[in-house]
């Protein structure tokens, strides 16, 4: 290796020599990549194609011991320093320019103890990797909607989707984490082990550590469920609107109902005259026996007169990847997000306007529906702190051309500003783009004070700072 210049954690830069780069990665199981080397690029690209940025040292690791040696030469010459899982993350966290990125994405193994119902999972899996070694016993741990998501920065930041309901978040199932933290040492986080750590890597984010392997608790689950599609004219949905939130009044934990309005893509079961116009999709997932499954959905799938209804027995592991294409990498995203405690007449006015301006094809509004389970944990009992919120809305502006980034990401701003007063003031923090810094504190409430004095605890010199960052000694100043 040559001597390199590397970009330092207060964003000047450092010369590293030869020699200890060579030092370095002699103590690597993995590798190292830098600029010209053949993997570079394919390492450095994340999901959203909207990030570009070029890293200094892409270190590929294969296990724990080399993250900590990663971690301990990013401390010693003060690197910027980010944390690759999935690439996944909205904001592009992932990567950094001119630093350090600790690739994690090699360490991919999912171990499961059928007896325990436990699964150990390295933090480069994605979900469909969770999945599929799950599922084959007939199990299963609550994670997100998007199969290619790294389990990493999903969990981190709490995880929900379609079983969130019955199951709770992603982080109410995690039952351990081994963690590398700032000064390089390797930790166990549980409820009676390191237990404030553990507090907080459960919607905190990336701000502790790097997590080398989850313990997740697992559920009775598949291999089918009820799911699938219920497809209306755009023209009717403030009607299919008011219906479906009747519907959910009287929902069961294991029902799930999300919203989604866009222009209807070319799904094979749409006739052809409705492909590209503005529609109003129910997708539902049952967890539970499929009978029951007709019943529950009964009151959703009687809504209206829809186009379509394809909603029917599923593979979950199918269903999980369902919308998989509509998500692939290679297309610009910014997004924008608001909690909702009930999503109102009004909210729902707000977003049915905003369909009628879609600035592109791609652009979709999806309002979750959440709760259940999840909402019967204590606030101030992880660091996710939106127990209250039944809903969430995500503005999902997504294109290819860099001439369209102007228009799509103030199409999402305006229905952020204009949904903002019937919010709960809250926001999921892996659904927050790399502009809303000044969101971080209302995204954990009350918990906020807490996560910083845990962070000034395990990561003073503030290392791991690519990410929604809790910023340890001004904020404490200021709190």
């Amino acid at each position: 290796m040559n001597t390199m210049s590397l970009t330092t954690l207060e964003r000047g830069k450092t010369i590293i020599d030869a020699a200890a780069l060579e030092a370095f990665s002699a103590q690597l199981r993995g590798t190292v990549l830098s600029e010209g080397d053949a993997a570079y690029d394919e390492a450095r690209t994340v999901w959203n194609a909207t990030v570009d940025r070029r890293p200094g040292l892409i270190v590929c690791c294969v296990g724990a011991s080399d993250v900590i040696s990663a971690v301990n030469f990013a401390r010693e010459n003060r690197l910027l320093v980010s944390v690759r899982g999935g690439g996944h993350n909205i904001a592009g966290s992932a990567v950094c320019d001119g630093g350090l990125v600790i690739d994690l994405s090699l360490m991919k193994s999912v171990r499961v103890d059928v007896a325990a119902r436990r699964a150990w999972v390295g933090p480069g899996a994605t979900l469909a990797d969770v999945d599929k070694e799950t599922q084959a016993f007939g199990l299963v741990v609550p994670t997100g909607i998007n199969s290619t998501t790294g389990i990493s920065g999903l969990t981190l930041g709490g995880g929900f989707g379609w079983i969130t309901r019955k199951f709770g978040l992603t982080i109410d199932n995690l039952a351990s984490a081994d963690v590398v933290t700032a000064d390089g040492k390797l930790l166990r986080a549980s409820q009676t082990e390191n237990p404030d750590l553990f507090w907080a890597l459960r919607g905190g984010g990336g701000n502790f550590g790097v997590v080398t392997a989850f313990e997740f608790q697992l559920h009775e689950l598949g291999p089918q469920v009820l799911a699938g599609l219920v497809v209306h004219p755009f023209a009717d949905a403030k009607k299919v609107l008011q219906e479906y939130r009747k519907a959910l009044e009287t929902a069961p934990d294991e029902l799930t109902c999300w919203v989604v309005m866009r222009q209807a893509p070319p799904l094979p079961f749409l006739p052809a005259e409705w492909h590209g116009k503005e529609v109003l999709v129910l997708a539902m997932c049952y967890c539970g026996d499929i009978d029951a499954g007709e019943k529950a959905t009964h009151k959703l799938r009687a809504i209206g007169t829809p186009i379509a209804d394809v909603v029917g027995p599923s593979p979950f592991t199918g269903w999980q990847q369902a919308f998989d294409p509509l998500l692939a990498p290679g297309a610009r995203n910014y997004w924008k997000s608001h909690d909702f405690t009930e999503f109102s007449e009004e909210a729902a006015a707000v977003v049915t306007g905003a369909i009628a301006k879609l600035p592109g094809p791609e652009c979709e509004i999806f309002v979750g529906h959440v709760g259940g389970a999840a909402g019967r944990v204590k606030a101030d009992a992880t660091a996710f702190p939106q127990r209250s919120s039944h809903f969430v809305m995500n503005v999902h502006a997504r294109w290819r051309e860099p001439a369209m980034d102007k228009a799509c990401t103030d199409w999402a701003r305006a229905i952020y500003e204009a949904a903002k007063p019937y919010a709960a003031g809250t926001v999921y923090v892996n659904f927050m783009p790399e502009d809303e810094v000044d969101r971080v504190e209302a995204a954990y409430g009350g918990n906020h004070r807490r996560l910083l004095e845990i962070k000034q605890r395990y990561d003073p010199l503030n290392l791991f700072r690519m990410n929604q960052n809790l910023r340890p000694k001004e904020n404490l100043r200021a709190a």
